[in-house]
């Protein structure tokens, strides 16, 4: 298994004392339709995980909701014991139901469960980080997250969770969890046609936290689709591939987690996010946040 390829789009980060790669892999498409169940071909997921760490990616997104207890545990399947240069970040805050929806489950012992059963899927002693997933499937919610977030800081004391984040949370819930403990990233939705969390991308970067976006393509118009696959067209790309490299030039602090379950789709994303994209080409693909 490879370490760090130094071909991989956007160089390091540092999420605490643990060194990533900004392009990552998100786990979610490995489970099955709806996140729900097991893959249709469970050789191509073991494949494509085996393939992340080939690549040098060192930076894996997953949760046990996903599946539930799928994704984790073919993970640890393909990959474990993990090479030391491999970092899974996984989230708690929810829960499936059986009609594949995402009740929250945020009480100190609901998230103390979930971490336990992270451990366990997963097959380690301590997690590298945890993000506390806030809000629901509509997006951010305002409220407190003092209860939530202090249940993990502690279980960060008793070892078996290394850093914390948040996901889908709002500026606020950000700033009120950092006044209880040190964050190293947020994870929210995030891409060209979504901008509204620039102010806190920047906020973020100054700060030395990472911005982690998810559905990179997710909610565009029509015109803005257009607008993406003309520019595209022009540097013989695809939309993934341009704005997978659009983040990566938005900002420093933007670690990337695309999903797949393909190892084509995969090396295809990795290759694409390297895109040089020209001052012309990012003022055009920066008016699709503005228009």
């Amino acid at each position: 298994m490879s370490v760090f390829s130094p071909s991989l789009p956007g160089g390091t980060w540092a999420l605490g004392d643990l060194t990533v790669t900004r392009f990552g892999y998100g786990a979610m498409q490995l489970a099955g339709p709806g996140v729900m169940g097991p893959p249709a071909d469970r050789d191509g997921a073991i494949a494509v995980l085996r393939e992340v760490v080939d690549l040098g990616i060192t930076h894996i997104d997953t949760s046990d909701a996903y599946g539930p207890r799928i994704t984790n545990r073919l993970i640890r399947e393909a990959l474990h014991p993990y090479p030391e240069s491999l970092h899974v970040v996984t989230k708690v805050g929810a829960r499936r139901d059986g009609q594949g929806g995402w009740p929250t489950e945020r009480r100190p012992e609901q998230l103390r469960r979930q971490v336990e059963e992270n451990l366990e899927s997963l097959g380690v002693e301590a997690l590298d980080l945890v993000n506390l997933r806030l809000g629901d499937a509509g997006g951010p919610r305002a409220g407190s997250v003092a209860e939530a977030f202090e249940a993990l800081v502690e279980l960060q004391k008793e070892g078996v969770v290394r850093h914390l984040g948040l996901s889908n949370a709002t500026a606020d819930q950000v700033a009120e969890a950092q006044g209880i403990a040190p964050i190293v990233c947020v994870q929210n939705m995030y891409n060209l046609a979504h901008r509204g969390d620039d102010d806190l991308v920047d906020r973020l970067a100054a700060e030395g936290i990472a911005y982690v976006p998810f559905f990179p393509l997710g909610g565009f118009s029509p015109l803005q689709s257009s607008v993406l696959s003309a520019v595209a067209d022009r540097l013989g790309a695809t939309p993934m591939s341009v704005a997978l490299a659009w983040l990566l030039h938005r900002s420093p602090n933007i670690l990337l987690i695309p999903g797949t379950s393909s190892v084509a789709h995969l090396r295809e994303n990795a290759a694409g996010a390297g895109l040089t994209l020209s001052d012309e080409d990012l003022a055009e693909l920066d008016g699709i946040g503005r228009g």
